[in-house]
């Protein structure tokens, strides 16, 4: 009962305090009703006080659910409403997170005298094997966290009686995963249910090898689990730090074998063990000890079963795989996970009847996982079923790509995957790190390794080399972090095709003389070969100067006019009679897509930047006025452009939710859209306005403003919205300079009709007050180039009005957000970042607060 059961920092207690202070809770939450299997939400940070609540939470019979207090308040809420908590543990600093929940908060130190008041024996246990002891949730596919529940028994089977570590209770066992990751099971159950010691050890000293030393020596740490990713650099950093440890174990991604050989050729661990194992089956299923490495490895064995555990590799028949040939991996035995929890269907998709075993009601998890076994009776990882990936018709496994990458002498780390940065344009990426500084010369290496080693579809397009891969809080690579990639770092794949007609070559010569750059085929795509947001801008309007056809900037962007060859054959086709109002702006992923309403130049490309952060969630449609792209008369009224656009949207979603975002005078026309929708019936989203002004904002701003005025703020509103005039880079002395500049003045004053026209109908627009919620984005910022007293008009305006005049016309409080850069930067990078993330925030918050009305009308 003396001997220390839990170290942090400079907390500590032994196994008889430990024991009583959770009989103590434990008695304490039975009296909160807490009985056999009811949930026990624990948000705290790491401590002796966690520690004491778990075990207090099963001694009570209940299961716990961790929460990691530094999870966005969504998820915790989610998490709590799936599980229907019965109660919350925390402490009086983070009770401020669960004030708006119905579920009970518990702070453990504000009611620490009445806990200790309670009975300090064993309660009695009211626990069976199979009962539920805790819940932890994982990423789920659908964009939601999914809860997987461990019975009593997977725990035993993974710490007690097994082959993979052998415990001592003079072990000291570093605790330095957080609550919500299924690698504390091993490091809490394996160290208190062998009367060890657990230290716990913090975030930020787990993420530094130099930290993490100091540690483990000064504590005398001598048993440790590191996913694969802080193994990999810790190996490269400190690997002197593994010397003094009786037992490593490391796993959870592919394993870099350099990192294994560093460690190898300084002073291992005693015990060196590569583990291997979803969450749904306890945290570990198979297990290799590593002795040796051979000459040339490409991968390490993740091993086989430990103790209590069944392995079965299939075909896409459920027929069993022989020796080295690829298949999915099966695993059965006592480790096994209830389910996922509220989620019966997935339940049933992933754990499925065992026909292998005698016994009744014995199933097997579908990993996912590609393996096959070895000669020695070994799995050896291939790579995630889903990491098998498909472009251009040929099929790719990923792994293999990473491997390869790996076996080059330089490259220490390497990851792959396929991004799809541009709609419909699914391009392979690969990542590193490397011994080695000198990126591009080892980007030429690389190249030339890959061509000797893998067919041409299998080489990625893009090679980004990093300082360090990204990890998330628990240590693993954090896949949604990694870079874009720029121009610079593009593989071309395809031979260069020459201009084959006139109009080819005249479409070249405009393009080089946009991106400056002499060596385009007619095939370059131009965002692989240095094309931007603003290249974009300039080359339609030269195209337009040249052939006088004005082609809007969208299909640049939906692949219709993104090379050469396909730019010549819309201009000789001429089908600018066919534009249609509604361009889609990113790829289409099933859920409800976000409309966005031009400006008053009638143009999108303002959203072209949102549309690549709003696209990670949601698909973007934007709405143009094809009389901007013609000669032709362009709509003027507010009430008919907003019926016409809705009957654009429904062409491509014919039921709501509508979510709508309109910016600038955009928002006028989304905001009678959304009054349409709603008094015809459908069902409104989300209605988002982007910077836009009321219709008695911009009276009580321009009322007085003469013709001179008006045209000063239209000229610079232009200007701002499509970029800097071509003629700003034009050489005087140039054959035609005369006639681009009559050219580029016919176009501004035809651009100034609109836009002075629009400004009017802004001014005359009336509407009733709109029933539904509105959510106002306006910049931090008033333009600098606005003429002083304009400025000084605005700002007082703003100031007495946040709502910039909507809460007039808003039956609900309108939500107001202020966003960094102006009216116009607002919507360029980096600003665009910090609006993209609120808007996504402001849906997913709407979306739950439909769903919490559906449930609450469905209850009634």
């Amino acid at each position: 009962p003396e001997a220390t059961a839990v170290i942090y920092g400079g907390q500590q207690l032994n196994y008889c305090e430990l024991n009583q202070r959770a009989n103590q809770l434990a008695h304490y939450l039975r009296k909160q009703g807490v009985r056999e299997e009811s949930r026990v939400g624990i948000c705290l940070e790491r401590s002796p006080e966690m520690v004491v609540a778990m075990l207090a939470t099963l001694k009570a019979g209940g299961a716990y659910v961790p929460l990691d207090p530094h999870y966005p308040p969504e998820r915790l809420q989610f998490m709590l409403q799936d599980t229907a908590a019965h109660v919350v543990l925390t402490e009086q600093t983070l009770e401020h997170w669960f004030t708006s929940y119905d579920t009970r908060v518990l702070c453990i130190d504000r009611e620490q005298q009445e806990i200790e008041s309670c009975d300090s024996s064993n309660p009695e246990s009211i626990t069976k094997p199979k009962n539920l002891a805790y819940i932890i949730y994982t990423s789920g596919s659908t964009g939601q966290p999914k809860g997987i529940g461990i019975p009593h028994q997977a725990i035993n089977r993974l710490v007690c009686n097994t082959d993979y570590i052998d415990f001592r209770s003079t072990d000291r066992i570093a605790q330095a995963s957080n609550s919500s990751f299924d690698a504390l099971t091993f490091e809490l159950w394996g160290a208190l249910l062998q009367g060890a010691c657990l230290v716990g050890v913090s975030k930020e000293t787990a993420l530094s090898p130099s930290d993490l030393a100091r540690v483990v020596k000064e504590e005398g740490i001598n048993v440790m689990f590191l996913t694969t990713a802080l193994f990999n650099q810790i190996s490269r950093e400190a690997v002197d730090l593994f010397a003094s440890l009786r037992c490593l174990l490391f796993g959870g991604e592919a394993v870099d074998p350099g990192c294994v050989a560093n460690v190898l050729a300084a002073q291992p661990p005693d015990r060196f063990t590569h583990v291997y194992g979803p969450t749904e089956t306890t945290t570990f299923a198979t297990w290799h000890l590593i002795r040796e490495l051979k000459p040339g490895s490409g991968t390490v064995p993740i091993g086989r079963a430990i103790r209590n555990t069944e392995l079965y590799v299939f075909d896409e028949k459920m027929e069993p795989s022989p020796a080295g040939v690829i298949g999915e991996l099966y695993i059965g035995g006592d480790g096994l996970a209830r389910g996922y929890w509220n989620r019966p269907e997935l339940t049933a998709e992933k754990f499925v009847p065992n026909e292998f075993s005698p016994n009744s009601g014995s199933r097997l998890y579908r990993t996912g996982d590609r393996v096959r076994w070895l000669p020695q009776g070994e799995l050896e990882f291939i790579g995630r079923g889903d990491h098998q990936v498909k472009i251009r018709g040929y099929r790719i496994e990923l792994g293999e790509l990473e491997a390869a990458l790996r076996e080059h002498p330089e490259v220490n780390e390497a990851i792959a995957l396929v991004r799809e940065d541009l709609p419909g344009d699914k391009r392979l990426v690969a990542y590193f790190t490397a011994k080695s500084s000198d990126t591009e010369a080892l980007s030429k290496k690389l190249r030339s390794h890959l061509k000797d080693k893998l067919p041409e579809y299998m080489r990625p397009s893009a090679l980004l080399m990093l300082d360090q891969l990204p990890l998330t809080p628990n240590g693993k690579l954090d896949r949604a972090s990694l870079p874009r990639p720029e121009h610079k770092d593009y593989v071309s794949t395809e031979a260069q095709v020459a201009p084959r007609n006139a109009l080819e070559l005249q479409v070249q010569e405009v393009w080089r003389q946009v991106l400056g750059t002499e060596e385009l085929g007619v095939m370059d795509h131009f965002f692989e070969i240095g094309g931007h947001s603003l290249a974009a801008v300039r080359l339609m309007a030269e195209i337009q100067n040249r052939f006088g056809i004005k082609l809007p900037i969208a299909t640049l962007f939906n692949g219709k006019s993104d090379t050469i060859e396909a730019m010549s054959r819309l201009l000789k086709d001429k089908e600018l009679s066919a534009i249609a109002p509604l361009v889609s702006l990113t790829a289409d992923n099933g859920k409800p897509p976000v409309f966005c309403v031009h400006p008053g130049n009638g143009e999108v490309t303002w959203f072209l930047n949102l549309a690549r952060h709003l696209g990670e969630t949601h698909p973007v449609y934007a709405l143009q006025d094809p009389a901007v792209f013609k000669a032709g008369d362009f709509q003027n009224n507010i009430e008919e452009m907003a019926a016409a656009y809705i009957a654009e949207i429904r062409k491509v979603r014919q039921h709501g939710p509508y979510h709508l975002a309109g910016y600038s005078f955009g928002g006028l026309v989304a905001f009678e859209m959304a009054q349409q929708l709603m008094y015809s019936g459908d069902e409104m989203g989300t209605l988002i306005l982007l910077d836009a002004a009321s219709p008695r904002f911009m009276r009580d701003l321009h009322q007085d403003e003469n013709e001179a005025d008006l045209e000063e703020i239209v000229q610079r509103e232009m200007a701002l919205l499509t970029g800097p005039a071509t003629s700003d880079t034009t050489n005087e002395t140039e054959p035609g300079t005369e006639e681009r500049k009559d050219f580029e003045q016919a176009q501004l004053t035809r651009s100034l009709e609109i836009f002075r026209a629009r400004l009017q109908a802004g001014m005359q627009y009336s509407s009733q007050q709109y029933p539904g919620k509105i959510i106002l984005f306006r910049s931090s910022e008033i333009d600098p180039h606005l003429r002083e007293d304009l400025r000084a008009k605005m700002q007082e305006l703003q100031e007495a009005d946040l709502t910039l005049g909507w809460e007039m016309l808003s039956m609900q409080p309108v939500e107001t957000h202020t966003v960094p850069g102006n009216h116009v930067t607002m919507g360029w990078e980096p600003q665009v970042r910090f609006l993209a993330r609120d808007i996504i925030h402001a849906l997913e918050e709407s979306t739950m607060e439909v769903l919490e009305e559906a449930n609450a009308v469905t209850i009634a």
